[in-house]
């Protein structure tokens, strides 16, 4: 019989001390702030089960790998510099983010057969580099049909590079690798789950998505490339998302930020010397140099003419996670609930806010502002609806118009007044905002915002108005314990 060996309780205390003493040098070193609520949570972990506690945080405790500081971008400038809300656009600047450029067009996708025929218009339109990043690559129907046109283009002689989370690929079971790799299509995982002992990046998963043709074409959203997204979800029809393609810049900064996700997945263990914001403006400056030469003005440029700035299809590409110093697409939706003058429509799956959205939120309700949050009666994720119970009763009572769909709403989007929409892959949960790494597109045309804005207003009409009221005290404590180690750690 296997017998454990006897520890006293001095050497017991000693890994105890050792254990906290681990906690506290790796956060400071790595300057990994946390929420409250998480940083309880690991020291009481670690000093009540320190044999268990300590380990897990070796292997899931890092949530940031970029240092030092993520270089700030020059203010914005130029002739749109007052086509977006200064307030947005100088925050992102100094986060760290890209500026915002004219696109030739944007086109939404709420209806999931449209959404599935633009992506494979964009597939089909490579013509030198194709590069996809997806959580999920559905071993069905859709799955099979995209990886399909994926190692068509592959054939055709196009650089293909598909980049897949290693946790969201478990859901195909790596059916498509063999077929995809015989093609010549480039396939890595990114972060594998049981790959990277030691590297404290286990917990960081890469929910990006993304199809970038040429650096110039984009088909982006909240939407996974799974039957569920696109044409039923089992016997049911497909979850309400949204998706869009947008050709422009727009494409060119989302190429960027791929670039830096797939050196991730190869294994760097540094963040790239350049940000994605630098690359993108070395590929911008060398296609100006390349136009001026041939006395054209830049592609990318064209609706400048005749235009004026409110008409231009300005948009950016927002990214947030690990490789942010800063938690950019909280701080951005943070801000703009304080900056919010009239309105303010958000829909999402999951909602699970830490306390500074939260209080953002509710002090936006009180001032008079018109919040609608739309969310799903019932997700896929029976957790993330255990969590959002308290957040949901006191957004409530604070007079915000919670609007529970009996459909799941997987799409993901943000609108500010009239001023800014967001639309990405980004909850807006503490997992989404501070763990795993997003990207949103901004935009800043009234033509991308009214639509927007209509579809979550139309959508939250066939919902049923949330209503608050206290919970047993069982059900308190559970919705506590699943927020705090569910989405916090």
């Amino acid at each position: 019989m296997l017998q454990l060996p006897h520890i006293s309780p001095l050497e017991h205390s000693a890994f105890v001390a050792a254990g906290l003493l681990t906690y506290v040098v790796v956060t400071r070193i790595r300057q990994q702030r946390r929420h409250p609520y998480a940083a309880m949570a690991w020291v009481l972990g670690i000093a009540a089960f320190p044999y268990l506690g300590l380990p897990l945080f070796l292997v899931f405790g890092t949530r940031k790998l970029i240092r030092p500081l993520t270089p700030a971008q020059p203010a914005p400038a130029g002739p749109w510099a007052h086509a977006a809300p200064i307030w947005a656009t100088r925050l992102l600047a100094s986060l760290g983010v890209a500026g915002a450029r004219p696109q030739r067009s944007v086109r939404f996708a709420a209806d999931g057969a449209e959404a599935l025929a633009q992506l494979r218009e964009v597939v089909a339109a490579s013509r030198h580099t194709l590069d996809i990043c997806t959580y999920v690559l559905g071993d069905d129907e859709v799955g099979a049909a995209v990886a399909s046109a994926l190692a068509e283009r592959a054939r055709a002689g196009v650089r293909v590079r598909l980049l897949v989370d290693s946790i969201g690929s478990l859901k195909s079971a790596h059916r498509h690798d063999d077929m995809l790799q015989a093609m010549g299509v480039r396939t890595r995982l990114f972060v594998p789950a049981l790959g990277l002992p030691g590297r404290g990046r286990t917990n960081l998963r890469n929910h990006r998505k993304a199809v970038i043709a040429d650096g110039a074409l984009l088909w982006a959203g909240g939407r996974n490339i799974a039957n569920e997204y696109f044409t039923h979800a089992g016997e049911g029809p497909p979850w309400l998302d949204l998706s869009f393609v947008a050709h422009g810049p727009l494409a060119a900064q989302a190429q960027a930020l791929f670039d830096g996700d797939w050196r991730i997945a190869r294994g760097a263990r540094r963040a790239p010397r350049l940000g994605y914001a630098e690359r993108f403006a070395r590929q911008e400056a060398a296609q100006a140099a390349a136009a001026k030469a041939a006395l054209q003005p830049p592609a990318a440029d064209a609706p400048l003419h005749g235009d004026e700035p409110r008409a231009l299809r300005l948009a950016h590409w927002v990214a947030s996670g690990p490789d942010f110093h800063e938690d950019v697409l909280h701080a951005l939706v943070v801000s703009a609930a304080f900056h919010a003058e009239r309105r303010l429509l958000l829909a999402t799956p999951y909602f699970v806010p830490d306390e500074g959205l939260l209080e953002a939120l509710v002090l936006a309700a009180k001032r008079g502002l018109n919040i609608t949050l739309v969310l799903p009666a019932r997700s896929n994720h029976r957790l993330a609806d255990w969590a959002r119970g308290r957040a949901v009763r006191t957004l409530v009572d604070a007079g915000v118009n919670v609007r529970l769909l009996p459909a799941m709403v997987h799409a993901k989007a943000v609108v500010v007044d009239e001023a800014l929409a967001l639309c990405g892959s980004a909850n807006l949960d503490s997992r989404s905002l501070f763990i795993n790494y997003e990207a949103m597109a901004a935009f800043y045309g009234p033509d991308e915002i009214e639509w927007l804005g209509q579809w979550i207003v139309q959508t939250a009409e066939q919902g049923e108005r949330a209503t608050s009221g206290t919970p047993n005290w069982l059900r308190d404590l559970a919705e506590g314990i699943v927020t705090t180690i569910g989405f916090q750690l």
